[in-house]
């Protein structure tokens, strides 16, 4: 079975540069990653990654790996992938979500809000295990804050989810507040049942947990004065349309767009 959003029915007023270009920068540090070669490529993600460890002083990368300081890797950190997969996943939450995150607050604020989400996941993940020796690598606990943000600002708006069970194949319009309310329930089910001090890598749950409540509590003071919190939906819930086709509303619609409320 799958389960997969694809697209929301929220408009904005402004072209998300900010988020097109976090996007661009996190597929252009990947195909980087992919030109070093497998080893090379493994190196880097301990150069740049963030390593629990080192960042606590509990360990010290070999001389010529150490290319930036700890601190800094928290920052190096949210712009590598493990994977193509992991990539694909997150760009995809970024795009659906954060246009309108960014649109609330203005380009200039929605970098800083990214950068101190990021950083209270990179951190939380650290805490729960800070000896570990894994790098952390990923945008996801920089976008769980952008998932934060969104359910406090739009829970009623309406996410287009692609479903496929065996031959069933539809897209459903499922509030946000369920979409991205199971997905924060199930990283906090999957952090709970993870040991974290088990080093054999997998899935920081715990900064996906940390970004997403970071998200949640900045908005309100991230957010221009004139945004409202908790908007009313855009289109009607649970509909059911054929794959190909669209809710009334797309995630990005041309620019100057305005906000209607579902009547």
């Amino acid at each position: 079975m799958l389960f997969l959003p694809i697209y929301d029915d929220n408009p904005t007023r402004r072209t998300p540069v900010v988020t097109m270009a976090l996007i661009a920068l996190c597929v252009m540090v990947f195909l980087w990653q992919l030109s070093l070669g497998a080893r090379a490529g493994n190196l880097a993600v301990y150069s740049f990654g963030l390593v629990p460890a080192v960042l606590f002083g509990h360990a010290e990368l070999p001389e010529p790996l150490r290319v930036v300081p700890p601190w800094m890797s928290i920052i190096t950190s949210m712009f590598m992938h493990g994977g193509f997969l992991h990539l694909a996943g997150n760009m995809l939450y970024l795009w659906i979500f954060g246009n309108n995150v960014e649109d609330s607050m203005g380009r200039g604020r929605f970098v800083v809000f990214y950068l101190l989400c990021g950083t209270a996941a990179a951190l939380a993940q650290s805490f729960a295990a800070p000896t570990s020796e894994v790098p952390m690598v990923g945008a996801s606990g920089a976008i769980g804050g952008v998932l934060g943000a969104y359910l406090v600002l739009h829970p009623r708006a309406n996410v287009g989810v692609f479903f496929w069970f065996i031959i069933i194949v539809r897209v459903i319009s499922v509030p946000a507040v369920l979409v991205l309310g199971f997905w924060f329930v199930g990283q906090i089910l999957s952090g709970v049942t993870t040991p974290t001090s088990d080093d054999s890598g997998g899935v920081a749950f715990w900064a996906h947990v940390g970004g997403f409540l970071m998200g949640a509590a900045l908005i309100p003071f991230f957010k221009r004065p004139e945004v409202r919190l908790l908007e009313p939906a855009h289109s009607r819930p649970f509909e059911v349309v054929p794959p190909g086709t669209r809710l009334r509303r797309g995630s990005v619609p041309e620019a100057g767009d305005r906000r209607r409320p579902f009547r």
